[in-house]
């Protein structure tokens, strides 16, 4: 057994540590980002949204890459789907 940690040490230390980020860093931030991509799949017309720069708005049009936002009365202004930060519950 010593002989293959002496031989080995190095390479299992490097896996397990590879292992560790794969599992505590990178599958989590995946996992998010497949549920921000499907929430903004899923978003429709009439869905209550906030922006990055935090101004709420309901979207009046989808297109395909854009969303038109009524932010106010009278107040329509187009918006790139990554703009929008999260779904707002009514």
């Amino acid at each position: 057994m010593e002989e293959f940690l002496t031989k080995y040490g190095t390479i299992v230390w490097l896996v397990a540590l590879a292992v560790f980020f794969y599992l505590f860093f990178i599958r989590p931030q995946q996992k998010q980002q497949k549920q921000r991509v499907e929430m903004l799949n899923n978003l429709k017309k009439g869905d209550k949204v906030l922006n990055h720069g935090g101004m709420i708005g309901t979207i009046i049009e989808v297109q395909e890459d854009k969303f038109i936002v009524r932010l106010g009365d009278k107040v329509e202004v187009p918006m790139v789907k990554e703009g929008i930060a999260r779904k707002l519950n009514d």
